[in-house]
């Protein structure tokens, strides 16, 4: 079965969870191609590259994967503005190389029997042909579109008197509005992810080192078939928890101290971003207590708050406002200072998704909201990360199976 279909028959064995079809993926080109007017949209896909792949293994670009559903290098993408009433989008795809698919498996090519049921596009050509078809549409058309500075360069070098612009807003727009089924494939990414904070509450305990808790958490996805890390694991106790990308995940953990887990999976292609900060062996001190509470407030301050047209920035002064207003550090000053980076971000096929910061909150919209209070010299470092769906009205928490309360925590902990 091709890649194509993989996770579709993945999914299908797990009840309740829909993953798109070709049908949807022809949608969004569709859509796209109205707000393309004047222009062609080009997009490259990812292409095999050896060290990279033999890291990582083989991962699509995911604007190309959100228009085609494509999950095999070294293809390209057309979509043309509507021409009589109907959109033209092209599939190029490499030719089969046999000696190369002993090493990486079989690829489908542009001759094979079923590669338009296949791919789900009428018109699917060698990637030779690339040049002369862009040609031939800009015959009609004045511009290109694309994404991303090295496609800008290979495409000013084929037409180097054409306009190109960038279409990341564009797609970045559509990226933004979470469908039925993206919706499903998130909620299963978090769903997975909590079961790997649970496993970690089960794994950590005075001399246990950073990183066998990350093992802990990442083998309970991988063991649900996910493919990768949403991002690199975050396990930092004590004075590590006050470090906001920490990621060496190389200390032992003492007693008493905090331990804060950023940790997210990604599965079917869409990412889960959370993180929970628990007591290591003891219960909450008085003052890690506090401070979790200013944490906690904030958080919920700020999920009150969310609906429809609210701007994304206007999320980070809630949860400033609030953490300045309930708490002072050694010194009696505001907290506020401690609390050093965005409290929200989309969340979907990346980790940090595609996002144009000029629209507003919508309907449909998946984001985090993620307070910290970081304080390196008394260290403590708190961050409650949540991801929030946008209602028609408000908002919905999807990750909220998983303790956010210190007493509810302490007693998933047996403390």
């Amino acid at each position: 079965m091709r890649l194509l279909y993989f996770f579709c028959a993945l999914l299908a064995a797990r009840p309740g969870v829909a993953a798109p079809g070709p049908d949807q993926y022809r949608a969004r080109r569709v859509e796209l191609s109205q707000k393309l007017h004047d222009g062609v949209l080009v997009l490259f896909g990812q292409t095999e590259k050896s060290e990279e792949d033999i890291r990582t293994g083989f991962f699509q670009e995911s604007n190309f994967y959100y228009l085609t559903g494509w999950q095999e290098p070294g293809a390209i993408l057309l979509v043309t503005p509507p021409q009589d009433g109907k959109t033209h989008d092209f599939l190029f795809l490499p030719r089969r190389h046999p000696d190369q698919e002993k090493w990486t498996g079989r690829k489908a090519g542009p001759d094979d029997a079923n590669i338009n049921q296949l791919t789900g596009f009428d018109t699917v050509l060698p990637v030779e042909s690339f040049e002369s078809e862009l040609r031939k549409q800009l015959e009609r058309y004045s511009a290109i579109y694309t994404v991303g500075e090295q496609s800008t360069t290979e495409l000013k070098a084929l037409a180097p008197l054409r306009d190109i612009s960038d279409a990341r807003q564009t797609i970045a727009r559509l990226r933004m509005h979470k469908s039925p089924e993206e919706l499903s494939l998130i909620q299963r990414s978090i769903d997975v992810t909590l079961e790997a904070h649970r496993a970690a509450w089960k794994r950590a305990a005075p001399g246990e080192y950073e990183y066998q808790v990350a093992a802990a958490m990442t083998a309970v996805y991988f063991d649900q078939g996910c493919e990768r890390h949403a991002y690199a694991p975050i396990v930092g106790s004590g004075p590590n928890s006050t470090v906001l990308h920490y990621s060496r995940n190389s200390r032992r953990m003492d007693r008493g101290e905090l331990l804060l887990m950023d940790v997210g999976a990604e599965c079917a292609g869409y990412a889960a971003d959370i993180t929970r900060t628990i007591p290591v062996g003891a219960p909450f001190s008085k003052r890690q207590r506090e401070i979790y509470q200013i944490v906690l407030g904030a958080q919920n301050a700020v999920i009150a708050a969310i609906k429809p047209g609210l701007p994304l920035r206007d999320l980070s002064k809630i949860a400033r406002d609030y953490i300045d207003a309930h708490g002072k550090d050694l010194h009696g000053e505001p907290l506020g200072k401690y609390f050093t980076h965005g409290v929200s971000h989309h969340v979907g096929l990346d980790v940090h998704d595609a996002t144009d910061f000029t629209q507003p909150l919508a309907e449909g919209n998946v984001i985090t909201v993620e307070p910290g209070i970081y304080i390196p010299e008394e260290s403590i470092g708190i961050r409650i990360e949540d991801m929030v769906l946008v209602t028609k009205d408000g908002a919905k928490l999807m990750s909220g199976a998983l303790a956010r309360d210190p007493g509810e925590i302490e007693k998933a902990l047996g403390r």
